[in-house]
C-alpha cells in the first residue's frame, strides 16, 4: 500500500511538474491527461473514481466554455479592434498612460467577468492595442496577466478558484467584502506600482495615438451588449447563490448565436476556434487531485493546518503563503482543490480560510503556469506570434507577486 501510495504521488507530482514546464513544447494538457491516465493503466486508481473526480469539475467547465465563446465571438466581430483603437486614442502618444488605461481595463474585466474572462477576453485587444499605438506589447500583455490574479478576490466571481476553495457555496457578498476589500486593493495597487516600475524602460519613450477607430458592426455591438449581459447576469447568480457555470454557458451560446444571425455567419467558426484544450487539462487535474486525496495526503494537510489553527492568525499568515508559493508548483486549480478539501476536513476558523483564498488567488502571479488563466493568457499571446519564458516571467513575477501578498495578507490579518 506504501508503494502504491508513493507511486501516486510521484506520478501526480511529475505530471504538474509537465504541465509548468511543458517538455517538448506539449500543450500543458497533454501532461495533464497522460498523468490522469497511468494513474488508470497501472490500477492505481479505479476507473469509477476517476469518472467521479471529473464530474466534480462540470461547474468549471461550463464556466470557461461560456468565457472562451464569448470571447472568440468578439474577436471575430472587431470588438477587439474597436477597444484596441480607443485605448491607443486615449494614451495620447504614452505609453504610460496607454499601459494604466489597460491596467484599469483588466481591474474591470477581472471584477465583473472573471480572470478567465481577462485572460481570453483582453488580451487580444491588448496586443492589438499595442500594435496599433506601436508601443512595445510585453509590458501591456504583462499587466493582463497580473491583474487577473491581483483583483480575482474582489468579488466572488472574479475567479472561478473562488468557487472551489468554498466548495461551490460562497460567503455573503457582505461578510465578502469585510474580508476582502481592503486586501483586493492592496494587491491591485502594489502590482501596479511594482510592475511599472520593473517595466519602466519599456515604457519609456511615445507611441502613436492616431489609430483609426472604425465603428462597431452591427455584430460588433452585439457582441458588446452580451459581454455586458453576462456580466449582470453573473453578479446576479452570485448574489443569488446559484452555480455560474451554466449561466455563462448559456450566455456565451447565446450571445454566439445571436451575433451569428446578425452578422450571417456560421457558428461553427467560432466554434473551431476556441482552444478547446483547456478543458482536458482542467479534467486531468481534477484526477490527480483525487488522487492525492485517495492515498491520504490531504487528510495529512488537513490534520497540520487543524493543529496549525489554535493560533490563528500565526495559521492564516503561514498557510497563506505556503499556499500562494505552492500553487506555482502545481497550478492553483489543483492547489486549491487539496486546500478546500482539507478546509472541509479541518475547518480551521474563517481568518484562515481567508488567507487560503488570496494566497491560491495572488499566488500564481509568481510563475508563467501558476494558475488556469495565465495559462489561458499564454494561449492567447501565442496565437499573437508571442511568447513568453518561464524565467522572464519569474523574474517580474518575483517582484509583483510578493509584496503584493505580503500586503493582502497582513492587511487581512489585521482586520482579524
Amino acid at each position: 500500500m506504501i508503494a502504491a501510495h508513493a507511486l501516486s504521488w510521484a506520478i501526480c507530482a511529475s505530471s504538474t511538474a509537465a504541465v509548468i514546464t511543458r517538455p517538448f513544447r506539449l500543450p500543458e494538457a497533454v501532461w495533464a491527461i497522460a498523468g490522469a491516465a497511468l494513474l488508470l493503466l497501472l490500477g492505481l486508481m479505479p476507473i469509477g473514481a476517476a469518472f467521479a473526480a471529473v464530474s466534480k469539475g462540470v461547474d468549471v467547465y461550463l464556466f470557461l466554455i461560456g468565457m472562451m465563446l464569448l470571447s472568440e465571438i468578439a474577436r471575430e466581430q472587431g470588438l477587439f479592434d474597436w477597444i484596441a483603437a480607443t485605448a491607443a486614442i486615449y494614451s495620447k502618444g504614452s505609453p504610460t498612460r496607454l499601459f494604466a488605461l489597460i491596467y484599469i481595463t483588466g481591474i474591470v474585466t477581472t471584477t465583473f467577468l472573471s480572470n478567465d474572462a481577462t485572460a481570453v477576453v483582453l488580451t487580444p485587444a491588448v496586443y492589438a492595442a499595442a500594435k496599433k499605438a506601436k508601443a512595445d506589447p510585453i509590458p501591456l500583455l504583462f499587466a493582463c496577466a497580473l491583474i487577473a490574479n491581483a483583483a480575482s478576490f474582489v468579488l466572488p466571481i472574479s475567479n472561478p478558484a473562488n468557487l472551489v476553495m468554498y466548495g461551490g457555496k460562497m460567503p455573503p457578498l457582505g461578510q465578502w467584502f469585510s474580508s476582502f476589500a481592503l486586501p483586493s486593493l492592496a494587491s491591485i495597487i502594489v502590482t501596479f506600482i511594482a510592475l511599472r516600475w520593473i517595466q519602466r524602460r519599456r515604457l519609456s519613450g511615445s507611441c502613436e495615438n492616431t489609430a483609426e477607430r472604425k465603428p462597431l458592426t452591427l455584430g460588433g455591438m452585439a457582441a458588446f451588449w452580451g459581454i455586458g449581459c453576462t456580466a449582470a447576469l453573473l453578479i446576479l447568480m452570485s448574489v443569488l447563490d446559484i452555480p455560474l457555470g451554466l449561466p455563462t454557458s448559456l450566455a456565451g451560446a447565446v450571445t454566439t448565436l445571436a451575433v451569428c444571425a446578425l452578422a450571417k455567419r456560421s457558428p461553427a467558426k467560432v466554434v473551431s476556434a476556441v482552444s478547446w484544450s483547456v478543458l482536458p487539462l482542467v479534467a486531468g487535474l481534477f484526477v490527480l487531485v483525487e488522487e492525492l486525496d485517495r492515498t491520504g495526503l490531504i487528510k495529512l494537510v488537513a490534520d497540520q493546518l487543524s493543529q496549525a489553527s489554535v493560533d490563528p492568525l500565526w495559521a492564516a499568515g503561514v498557510s497563506g503563503t505556503i499556499l500562494a508559493f505552492g500553487s506555482n508548483l502545481m497550478n492553483n486549480l489543483p492547489a486549491g482543490l487539496i486546500a478546500s478539501n482539507a478546509v472541509a476536513q479541518a475547518h480551521p476558523p474563517l481568518v484562515v480560510v481567508d488567507a487560503l483564498l488570496i494566497g491560491v488567488d495572488l499566488g500564481p502571479n509568481l510563475s508563467i503556469t501558476g494558475s488556469l488563466a495565465t495559462i489561458l493568457w499564454l494561449n492567447a499571446i501565442r496565437r499573437e506570434g508571442e511568447d513568453i519564458g518561464f524565467w522572464a516571467f519569474l523574474k517580474v513575477g518575483t517582484v509583483t507577486m510578493i509584496p503584493a501578498l505580503a500586503s493582502s495578507l497582513l492587511i487581512r490579518l489585521l482586520i482579524g
